[in-house]
């Protein structure tokens, strides 16, 4: 019995071997370095596209909402309902059309995101004042200019803190997508809970919260960029 042991040891690191079993174990990180590379790009990947798809369908929505205010309870209710659609059920719905591949987690992810990117679009634009889109058109604004040239710029502290609040929700279901096998980090997760591989299990979810907080602070880094007007006033 202690040969066995022993020739068990010798053949993995003993922080994260079946024998130890540790929640942290640095040799595990460096053994299954590429492994852990490949699955953070991959969850990067699919969250930034999901985002970005998100994004796409969600400003023209929150335009057609502002001009037909009728229509705007239903946009937003739909945009919401997607959202009851668990996860479970969406993504399988989606196979047929698009395959067991990482499609099928980007538009499902992507309409998820529409919950919080339409609202917030829309009220982000809902925040200028009037008496501001007055002046505009007095100074011989169009719609088209009037919007990306007055509107938009004004209403992008609202609509960035949405954008942060769906990328890090984004970050967080991305490991749904285990369930058609491309789930970046939920595909160590899941095989972390299915094995009770302590240090696998831990490590995908470090490098979660890690892809979160730098997606957070890189959109809070942008919006100081491209809002320099307002940090005189929050000083």
């Amino acid at each position: 019995m202690t040969l066995l042991v022993a020739a068990a040891s010798a053949v993995e690191p003993s922080c994260y071997s079946r024998l130890t079993n540790e929640w942290f174990c640095w040799q595990y990180v460096q053994d299954r370095q590429s492994e852990l590379v490949d699955a953070t790009v991959e969850h990067l990947q699919i969250t930034l596209a999901a985002v970005l798809l998100g994004v796409v369908i969600a400003f023209p929505l929150a335009l057609v909402a502002r001009r037909l205010p009728r229509i705007e309870a239903g946009i937003v209710g739909a945009a919401t309902a997607v959202y009851t659609i668990p996860s479970l059920a969406l993504l399988p719905l989606l196979v047929p059309f698009t395959g067991l591949s990482m499609t099928t987690v980007v538009i499902g992810l992507g309409l998820y995101s529409l919950t919080i990117l339409v609202r917030s679009m829309l009220e982000g634009l809902r925040s200028v004042p009037d008496d501001v889109r007055e002046s505009a058109r007095g100074l011989g604004y169009g719609p088209t200019r009037l919007l990306f040239r007055v509107e938009l710029p004004l209403a992008l502290p609202v609509i960035m803190a949405g954008l942060r609040v769906a990328t890090v929700s984004t970050v967080a279901l991305t490991t749904v997508g285990t369930i058609v096998s491309y789930g970046g980090l939920g595909n160590l997760i899941s095989d972390g809970v299915l094995t009770n591989f302590r240090a696998e299990l831990l490590t995908a979810s470090v490098l979660c919260v890690l892809i979160a907080v730098v997606l957070d602070l890189l959109i809070v880094g942008a919006q100081w960029l491209v809002t320099p007007w307002t940090r005189g006033a929050r000083s």
